[in-house]
């Protein structure tokens, strides 16, 4: 029997201004944190929609980050809670396929009629950032400006963290870039290096904290140095709440052991 984990939250529900929240999903690390009450802060708008099938050695994360209400990244995490089958059917598949899978059933979502009408019902629009690790690779597809970072010392040692690039002025919703004449969005896959991986995906509240403590990704992993996954995590949203941040902050981390030989240059086989 398939041993699938399934969790999804929006701010809305609980909202965890003053409160820091770490859980475990397997063996991934989900920290939430709506920032500080004395900075300003009231509500979280953030979401997050995770399944994980350690049997079918698979991850698939959403993260959301939505403003002038949090009723986009509800409806975001509903719809692909109803649709949650086919995205488990496609990762079943081999990786090449799952991924190709998982890029028609996301856009034909987000293109579809009853999903564009939604969006016009709606109040406000979510950043959007939808990772899936299956084997040794993984695939992102991003709207708007959440962060995905894959830490490995062979990438470190060149100065590579983050995977995907930030793009402001992207959102699903009220304002929705599948909704105008070309949709805005940028997608990709990419290869694990042999060893420990680590996955990392932030809304932006942790760069954006005062004092910019993690503005840079090295800072960010340097707090898992010598550490827990979920010490790690806490240790992130300890330091954001000194800092009196006041933006939420979601973090989802996960380690991923890859034994596969990854891709070198020819001249150093």
């Amino acid at each position: 029997m398939n041993n699938h984990l399934v969790f999804n939250w929006v701010g809305n529900r609980e909202s965890f201004v003053d409160e820091p929240s770490i859980i475990e999903l397997g063996n991934m690390i989900i920290g939430r944190y709506g920032g500080n009450s004395s900075a300003g802060q009231y509500k979280n708008e953030d979401g997050c929609f995770v399944m994980s099938n350690p049997e079918q050695d698979w991850e698939f994360v959403i993260l959301l980050d939505a403003h002038n209400s949090s009723e986009s990244a509800e409806l975001i995490v509903e719809a692909f809670s109803q649709i949650k089958g086919d995205v488990q059917g496609a990762l079943s598949l081999s990786t090449n396929e799952a991924f190709q899978n998982l890029q028609r059933i996301t856009l034909n979502l987000f293109q579809s009629e009853d999903f564009l009408e939604a969006c016009e019902r709606i109040k406000g629009e979510t950043a959007c950032l939808i990772v899936a690790r299956k084997g040794n690779y993984c695939w992102w597809f991003s709207v708007g400006d959440c962060l995905f970072y894959l830490h490995h010392p062979e990438l470190s040692s060149l100065g590579q963290y983050q995977v995907n690039q930030r793009h402001f002025f992207e959102w699903i919703g009220q304002v929705n870039t599948f909704s105008q004449a070309v949709p805005c969005f940028s997608s990709g896959a990419k290869e694990l290096r042999k060893g420990v991986n680590h996955l990392l995906m932030i809304t932006d509240g942790l760069v954006e904290c005062p004092g910019e403590p993690f503005i840079e990704p090295k800072a960010i992993f340097g707090e898992f140095s010598n550490s827990s996954n979920k010490d790690g995590v806490s240790r992130l949203l300890d330091r954001i709440q000194a800092n009196n941040v006041r933006d939420s902050t979601t973090i989802i981390s996960w380690a991923v052991l890859n034994k596969e030989e990854a891709t070198i240059p020819s001249n150093e086989r």
